[in-house]
């Protein structure tokens, strides 16, 4: 038996004997047959930055997460990555994104990329998750939502550990039908339980997600706890939400990105999220000043903020529908509550500067029937994003928002409730990603090798035991294409890439300077020596592949959005480019014409 088999074979041998320990473990602690551990319940919202929430200073009401928050711990320091399959992969193993073959996103994977175990976009097929261990361990486990982990259809979590299932394997996709948010791409595929479905007529992704979600833990015995994994679409382009829901902020943003941004500033200072010595960064140089939009485009970007949040209401009035009926059964209070973003706020657009591509895209939303006026944002058929101005106010008071390793991408809500939860209020150590799964399989009472995992339990912390959740000279790390991070205590070495970032390396102490406004690393020669070693150590132990300056994420993006454009709508381009041939020889004839007519 080989190195390689042998320890596949270690791993589930492993895995087995844990699992049936736990299962022993369960068995013997409940009385009258009924399974004491605790349900848990993880609520991802997609592209929600740090002041998405109410509790965290957000303009969107969202009472249901807010009473959580007062009745658990909400962490100011939860980093995830930039990216949301990667972060998604680590929730679900634990483990670095890497180590999973989720190095980034399909989207993004360049070719010399896909060559390397880190970016295989396939998981193995003994890769374990906390639904996997948390199955094996007697759990009942259900999950609703987006997946979008690596390739389409090839890691579904029927696969992986879940007993039902109801997901979208894609990036993103329309709340309402099938549709697919980026041009070239086509329809959204929707799976139950590892085969292809068609959603229903009246589709509304967070109405309907928690719908299914209570349908399987309904479906599934009382007496046994369940893992849910509630996967939302909100708000993740395109942002869409009920009328009534978008009327209710009216008004509200119409003092516009740059003084919002800094209100949100003053607000998450007063609340206690970051230090008083918090400033905010400039905007990047291609952001546009409130002012000087005219009254008409002012209007437009009030209103796809009012969807924004509009949208993040929404889900969490659903949120609450779920919490109410868990209540209703009895099982609320033996359920663990986790609530968290992937990744910081989209900054992404759904219109071009360049009137000329700006012409095409137009008519390619026209092919594929949006209707992209500002009478229907948020409406089905509409397309509709934020862009990167209201993005800086999401993640304000950090730096930049996502696909980028600063604050503004990384660092995102995480509020934690429920049974074991002390009501610990605001925790400043820093958490991981990774840190989740074994956190919650040790508040389950389910035995895991904590040494197959990336992250560490931070029970701990909630338990009320302990305010940190690392040694001071214990670090993490996380890659993707090209953005890089570490954490140290208070320290952070960070590379943001292109093309808003610059792929230098700094030195920041976030402490005092969460906006990542001065670097200190001229200051601290010897720490950032030591931290970037740190970090090479990582890139090694991991697998990261170290990309060139100018092989940043966006421009593989642009690239793979062209080669399938062309694709797709070849002939309709076709056809324009002959239209625009024939207008030109027809002109052409007609000034000869004319030409000749006056020579005579």
């Amino acid at each position: 038996m080989n190195a390689i088999k042998r320890e596949a074979y270690m791993t589930n041998f492993t895995r087995a004997v844990l699992g049936a320990l736990s299962l022993c473990l369960a068995t013997a602690l409940p009385a009258f047959g009924q399974d004491a551990r605790p349900n848990i319940l993880v609520v991802l919202f997609d592209d929600v930055g740090f002041t998405g929430f109410g509790a965290y200073g957000s303009d969107a009401r969202t009472p249901n997460i807010d009473r959580l928050a007062q009745s658990g711990t909400l962490f100011s320091r939860y980093y995830s990555s930039p990216f949301c399959g990667p972060s998604r992969a680590m929730l679900m193993t634990g483990q670095d994104n890497h180590q999973t073959g989720m190095g980034t996103l399909v989207e993004t994977v360049t070719p010399e990329q896909r060559e390397l175990p880190g970016y295989s976009m396939v998981w193995d097929k003994d890769q374990a998750t906390i639904a996997t261990i948390l199955s094996e361990a007697g759990y009942q486990t259900y999950v609703t939502g987006k997946w979008g982990i690596g390739a389409k259809g090839k890691n579904l979590p029927n696969h992986f550990g879940f007993d039902r299932s109801y997901v979208m394997d894609s990036t993103g996709g329309s709340n309402y039908d099938h549709r697919h948010y980026l041009p070239g791409y086509p329809e959204v595929p929707w799976f139950e339980d590892g085969k292809p479905v068609r959603l229903p007529e009246d589709f509304y992704s967070s109405r309907n997600l928690v719908d299914q979600m209570i349908r399987y833990i309904d479906e599934g015995d009382a007496d046994q706890p369940f893992f849910g994994f509630l996967s939302l679409q909100a708000a993740h382009i395109p942002i869409q939400a009920p009328l009534e829901f978008i009327e209710r902020y009216d008004g509200v943003f119409d003092a516009g990105w740059d003084v919002m941004r800094k209100e949100r500033l003053e607000r998450v200072i007063d609340l206690g999220l970051v230090p008083e010595t918090t400033t905010l960064a400039p905007v990047h140089e291609d952001h546009r000043a409130w002012n000087d939009l005219s009254a008409a485009e002012k209007a437009e970007a009030a209103r796809a903020m009012q969807v924004h949040a509009a949208m993040i209401e929404s889900a969490d009035f659903h949120i609450g529908r779920l919490l109410d009926h868990l209540e209703a059964n009895g099982q609320l209070d033996n359920t663990i509550v986790v609530i968290t973003s992937d990744n910081g706020a989209e900054s992404g657009v759904t219109s071009l500067e360049n009137p000329v591509f700006d012409l095409l895209l137009n008519g390619i939303h026209r092919l594929e029937g949006y209707d992209t006026s500002p009478e229907n944002m948020g409406l089905p058929g509409s397309l509709t994003a934020i862009g990167p101005e209201w993005a800086s106010v999401e993640a304000s008071p950090f730096n930049l928002y996502k696909f980028y390793s600063s604050e503004g991408g990384l660092r995102v809500p995480l509020v934690i409730a429920g049974a074991g939860v002390a009501a610990s209020g605001i925790q400043q150590a820093p958490v991981h990603v990774s840190d989740l799964m074994p956190t919650l399989l040790e508040a389950a009472g389910v035995a895991y090798d904590p040494g197959t995992l990336y992250g560490k339990s931070i029970l701990p912390v909630l338990s009320g035991q302990t305010t940190e959740t690392r040694g001071a000279d214990e670090s993490f790390a996380g890659e993707v294409s090209g953005n890089a991070a570490l954490y140290r205590g208070n320290w952070k070495l960070v590379r943001t890439a292109l093309p808003r970032g610059d792929f230098t390396w700094r030195l920041f102490d976030l402490s005092v300077d969460p906006g990542e406004t001065t670097d200190l690393s001229g200051e601290n020669p010897e720490l950032f020596a030591e931290l970037k070693s740190e970090y090479e150590a990582y890139v090694a132990d991991v697998g990261v592949f170290e990309l060139g300056q100018e092989d940043y994420a966006e421009a593989q993006l642009f690239s793979n959005l062209l080669e399938k454009t062309v694709s797709k709508y070849w002939p309709y381009l076709a056809g324009l480019v002959l239209m625009l041939l024939i207008s030109v020889y027809a002109l052409f004839r007609l000034v000869r014409m004319l030409v000749r007519r006056s020579a005579h």
